[in-house]
């Protein structure tokens, strides 16, 4: 039987520069499975998504790290792309409510650069992840432990490295933001 979100509240955290298939493929899967989601922006209006250099679509934001109370969530996603990450962390609010998220042991998905806001949030300490590779010297710096692998699981976090992996990532964080809370460390 296939994992439900019926009822579950998940956030989408992008700003301009999101890799647009990193965020329409999770969003399809866990609104698939019965969730509700929410995009959350520094800013408010729309966010330019990218396929990879070229512009892709508009998608408008939901509410503003400002304004966004990760307590009302169930699960966050934090969609890849080099320019949204790098956006993201020079945003207190956004950095804010990423550790919200851990502070809570609430599920996390992150995909390719994502693991940027991580790194800045410092929430990476102690775990397993992957990401694209060019962040795995960032993420060892950070205290995390780096892998090559399609899809990691670490109590709560599901990271993956790249669009290609986006069939096991949304599978796997169907099936986390299913499981809910874990302990926060």
């Amino acid at each position: 039987m296939a994992a439900t979100l019926q009822g579950k509240r998940i956030a989408f955290l992008a700003a301009d520069g999101v890799e647009e298939v990193e965020y329409t493929k999770p969003r399809e899967a866990v609104e698939d499975a019965g969730a509700r989601v929410e995009l959350v922006s520094s800013q408010p209006g729309s966010i330019q998504s990218f396929n990879h250099l070229d512009q892709s679509r508009q998608y408008p934001v939901d509410v503003t790290t400002k304004e966004a109370d990760a307590g009302a969530y169930d699960a966050l996603v934090l969609p890849g792309g080099v320019a949204n990450p790098d956006f993201l962390r020079t945003d207190p609010e956004a950095v804010r409510f990423v550790k919200s998220f851990f502070d809570a042991g609430k599920p996390v998905g992150v995909i390719c650069h994502g693991p940027w806001t991580l790194v800045e949030a410092d929430v990476v300490r102690g775990r397993r992840i992957t990401s694209w590779p060019s962040l795995r010297t960032d993420l060892t710096n950070a205290g995390a432990t780096w892998v090559d692998e399609q899809v990691v699981t670490d109590n709560g976090l599901v990271s993956s490295r790249k669009p290609d992996d986006l069939p096991a990532f949304c599978a796997k964080i169907v099936e986390e933001f299913a499981k809910g809370k874990h302990a926060p460390r």
